[in-house]
């Protein structure tokens, strides 16, 4: 039994849902937040879901989360100096980590001892349109990309204070657009997903040096007679590591691949069409379930992975709110 939170950035809420064994979802509540609704994070305790505000007030909003029904109620909100297109936390979930599209920057808050989110303690200006930060299994590092400057930054992430400080940077190709990002299951490779171009790079990952070195660029994720703009949106992968799935806004499609647990290498093994404009996705604990939602279509996907193949079969669809863009599940 699991439970699903989605953000809807037009209606301004976060739609509770119940996952049940087998996977059926169902409608459990629908939490009013308020304003353009959408990047979310659970904290490691799993006592608490941040979801940040980009319309003004510009703010992440702490929802706790009832151990019982899982329900979701407002606690507390903290103003946060730009609209932040991701947020997360160290493994800890001592500090929370955002990151600003429109400001170029990255920020870090405290997360009080109530689990609250407290007042911004460090801005760290980065190259136009930061997109997303993530810190490294380890928790000695911190992530981030810059769509815009075509960078993936390191930073070394001091644990007690949460202070970040230059470490290295890795440059993308021109023109790639570096988004999201994730680490493989054993924190040895990255996988990195680009929005302009439409492709993935892998990338190994040096935990003791903090360093990133190319081991496949550009693999394709757009599906067959594709005409267009890439839009790429999300990635992520099976917790066992063996599959890889990206989404593409302009075709409204999954991509799907076969990881190999030696290399990190990736190979295509087909396309799905889902929701209209996939902008955010998430794969269940379990490892079974994948679930979709379509900015345009106010509908979320479950899809059921085949343990052997990774192929998607779609088993349920239901309405969520207005624009929904995030989803994370709690196991």
């Amino acid at each position: 039994m699991a439970h699903v939170y989605v953000s809807n950035a037009d209606s301004g809420d976060i739609s509770v849902l119940h996952m049940a064994a087998r996977g059926e979802l169902q409608l459990q509540n629908t939490v009013p937040v308020g304003g353009n609704l959408m990047p979310m994070a659970i904290s490691p305790s799993q006592h608490m879901l941040y979801a940040a505000r980009r319309s003004d007030p510009v703010a992440v909003v702490s929802l706790a989360i009832d151990p019982q029904s899982r329900d979701l109620r407002r606690v507390g909100e903290s103003p946060l100096p730009a609209s932040m297109a991701y947020v997360g936390t160290d493994t800890a979930g001592r500090f929370l980590l955002a990151a600003s599209y429109p400001g170029h920057q990255l920020t870090v808050s405290p997360v009080q001892p109530d689990g609250t989110v407290g007042a911004v303690q460090q801005v760290v200006p980065t190259g136009p349109n930061a997109h997303a930060i993530v810190a490294s299994p380890c928790n000695r590092y911190v992530l981030a990309t810059s769509l815009g400057s075509g960078e993936l930054m390191v930073y070394a992430f001091h644990a007690e204070t949460g202070r970040l400080t230059p470490a290295s940077t890795w440059h993308a190709r021109a023109g790639a657009g570096p988004r999201h990002f994730r680490f493989d299951p054993a924190g040895r490779f990255v996988y990195l997903l680009n929005e302009l171009d439409g492709t993935v790079d892998v990338l190994a990952w040096d935990a003791q040096q903090g360093r990133l070195s190319s081991v496949q660029s550009s693999v394709d994720i757009l599906p067959p007679g594709f005409t267009g703009n890439p839009w790429a949106a999300d990635l992520h992968l099976t917790p066992d590591g063996r599959y890889l799935y990206t989404s593409e806004r302009t075709s409204s499609t999954l991509a799907h691949f076969a990881v190999d647990a030696v290399t990190g290498h990736i190979l295509p093994r087909g396309h799905t069409a889902v929701e209209a404009q996939p902008r955010g996705f998430a794969i269940d604990a379990t490892g079974q379930h994948l679930l979709v939602v379509g900015q345009l279509s106010q509908h979320l996907s479950r899809y059921e992975i085949d343990r052997e193949t990774g192929q998607l079969t779609l088993r349920q669809r239901l309405p969520v709110g207005q624009g929904p863009n995030w989803v994370e599940i709690l196991a």
